[in-house]
Formats: C-alpha cells, structure tokens, sequence
C-alpha cells in the first residue's frame, strides 16, 4: 500500500508570470451544462433572475486572487459613489419638495449605501495572509458581510413595510408631485446601474456577497421605484396607491430575499454549486493516468476555490510518473476552475488506500 501527497500553492504559476495562457478553456471539452442544477421560468423564472442570480461564472472568473479582490473593491468604490450621488440628487429634490415619503426613501438609501464599507473591509481581510490561528485565511469575512447585507435587506423591507401600513392609517397629502416622480426615477435608475455592476462583478470573480450586495441595490431601486407608482396613482386621485405600492413592494423583497439567505447559508455551510464538482471530476478524470477520482471536495473560502481529491494511478506507476499525473491533473483543473487557489491532491495505488482518509 503506497500513497503520495502533493500540495498545490497556484495552479498557474510559471503561466502567470509569462503572461501566457496556453489552453484555452474550450479545448478541454469541459462541459458547461447547469448539472442538473435547474431554475425556475416564464415570469416567476424572469423575477428568480433578478433576485437570485447565480454567485459565480467559472468560465469568465479571473484566475488570480490578487486581482479578483481588487476587482471587487473597485466595484464597491464605484457603485458608492454612484448611490451617494443619487442620494444627493434625490435629497436636493426632498428640500424643493417637501415630501416626507421621498425623505424616507433617500436616508434610506443612503444607510443602504453604507452597507458597502462592511464587504469593503472583508475584501481587504481576505487578502491578508494565513496564520496560526486561521489556517484557512480571512476568505470567510466575506460571508460574513454578506450575512450583514442579508440582514440589513430584511430591516429595510420591514421598516418600509412599517411606514406604508403607518401612511395607510394616517394618510398624508404630498406636494410638488412631478418633483417626487422624477427623485423616484433617479433613485431607481441608480441603484439599478450599481446592482448590475455589482452582480457582473460578483459573479465574474465568485463573490457570493457582492452578488448578494447588487441584489440588494436592487431592491432599493424597486422600492424607489414604489415611489413613482404611488405618485402616480396619487395624480390619478387614489391617494392609497403610495402606501399599498409600498407595502406590496416590502413583501416581494421579504419573499425573494430567501434565495440570497440559501446563496449566503450554502457558503458558510462549506456548499458547492454541483456543476463545479462536475467540472473538476471531468478535468482529472481526462487527465492521462488517472484511472479514477474516488474521493473530490470543494468549498468557497469567500471568492476563492479550495480542495482536495485523491486519484488512482497504476499500482506499478513510479514516484515521478505519480508528480507528473498531479501536475498535469492540477494544470488541467487550473483551466476548468481558474477561482481554485489551494488543492490537495493526493495518488493511491490500491483500492483501500484510496479509500482510507488517514493512510500514509
């Protein structure tokens, strides 16, 4: 009974240093099916797209963890800039207008907009290197954040839910209607440019949390948007149409803020999407020399990949042919995962061994 371990620090790292990318994703015959991971249709499938969009896109993911975390800092920068300045715009129009409603709507938005700092921060603790007592990293702050988005989504859909009922039992008249219609759109137009970018982003480089943080401008642009359609049914002279709008809008994002709870939960459970075990599975399996993959685990450690698998090799494969088939099984899960940072590989000879956690 013998067994080999090998330890990887980057997969591509002679590659990344020439700047070169010999094989391009598609020559490997990956497949880039959902695998068996379905989605619903027709409206209910068009609002599920909006609400819960997929955290990660394996074959567009940048590849070096560096520049993935910087990515996804860029983005926050941008998109609060973005949403301070939608807030200014929208608070210039509450001081011309003198809507209370719209006032709500804007400090709203701008405790929203703060939401970013927390996943900023975690952003920047994932970068900072391993120790003695988190072994791993700070990868996991990242769901940390997300945990708080989570959080901070539901407190603004209940509040928003509060104040509808409130204007429902204590009706107010709003002035300068056009005036509101117009901060509305501005508020949804703006937080509905920072939820596609953060969503692009946090899918390009697999941030459940960023993804969660776009979703969540999102909602702010919807209940934005709940401000046009009640001044409009306002104009139309129903005068409920604002807190009803308001009301129905704070239950959709109570009831569509689960599929962002199960993305955020699935993560701090160490869950993996199945099309990415199927993938990795595919890459070794087709690696020459490898006549089996009995055993393949992977995590998110927040926007990064790790693993580890044991693989069988011939019983009369020599130590050096066994660190050529890891190498190149390595080099082809590289392509397949460019998130994956850390794998574990290990090469077993005889059945029980490669069933054998703790074999040596």
């Amino acid at each position: 009974m013998s067994a080999h371990h090998h330890e990887r620090g980057h997969i591509h790292s002679a590659e990344e240093a020439e700047g070169a990318h010999p094989h391009p994703h598609e020559d490997h015959g990956h497949p880039h099916g959902s695998g068996g991971h379905s989605h619903p249709t027709g409206i209910r499938g068009f609002f599920y797209g909006l609400f819960v969009p997929h955290s990660h896109d394996a074959s567009d993911s940048i590849d070096d963890a560096l520049e993935a975390s910087k990515e996804g800092i860029r983005a926050l920068k941008i998109s609060l800039f973005i949403l301070l300045g939608t807030t200014i715009l929208q608070l210039i129009v509450v001081l011309i207008s003198g809507s209370v409603a719209l006032l709500a709507d804007t400090i709203h938005n701008f405790s929203d907009a703060l939401t970013a700092v927390p996943l900023w921060i975690a952003f920047i603790l994932g970068r900072r290197a391993a120790t003695r007592r988190y072994t791993f990293g700070y990868g996991r702050a990242e769901d940390l954040a997300g945990l708080f988005i989570v959080a901070v989504v539901a407190l603004s859909a209940i509040i928003a839910a509060w104040q509808s009922i409130d204007r429902i039992l204590n009706p107010q008249p709003l002035h300068n209607l056009w005036w509101v219609l117009a901060a509305g759109f501005i508020g949804f137009i703006g937080n509905e440019a920072v939820a596609i970018y953060r969503i692009r982003v946090g899918q390009k480089i697999g941030s459940a949390a960023l993804v969660a943080d776009g979703v969540h401008a999102r909602t702010d642009g919807f209940t934005s948007l709940a401000v046009v359609f009640g001044t409009i049914g306002v104009m139309l002279g129903f005068p409920l149409a604002d807190p009803i709008v308001g009301l129905l809008i704070s239950g959709a994002i109570i009831v569509l803020l689960w599929g962002t709870v199960r993305s955020i939960g699935h993560r701090l459970m160490d869950g993996i999407e199945p099309e990415l075990v199927e993938k990795a599975e595919h890459a070794i399996e087709h690696t020459p020399g490898v006549l089996d993959v009995p055993r393949l685990q992977l995590r998110w450690v927040g926007h990064r990949l790790q693993g580890t698998a044991t693989i069988r090799v011939a019983e009369n494969s020599t130590l050096l042919e066994a660190e050529a088939i890891v190498h190149e099984a390595e080099h082809q899960l590289g392509h397949a995962l460019p998130n994956l940072d850390d794998m574990l590989i290990r090469t077993a000879t005889a059945p029980d061994t490669a069933r054998t956690p703790h074999a040596d």
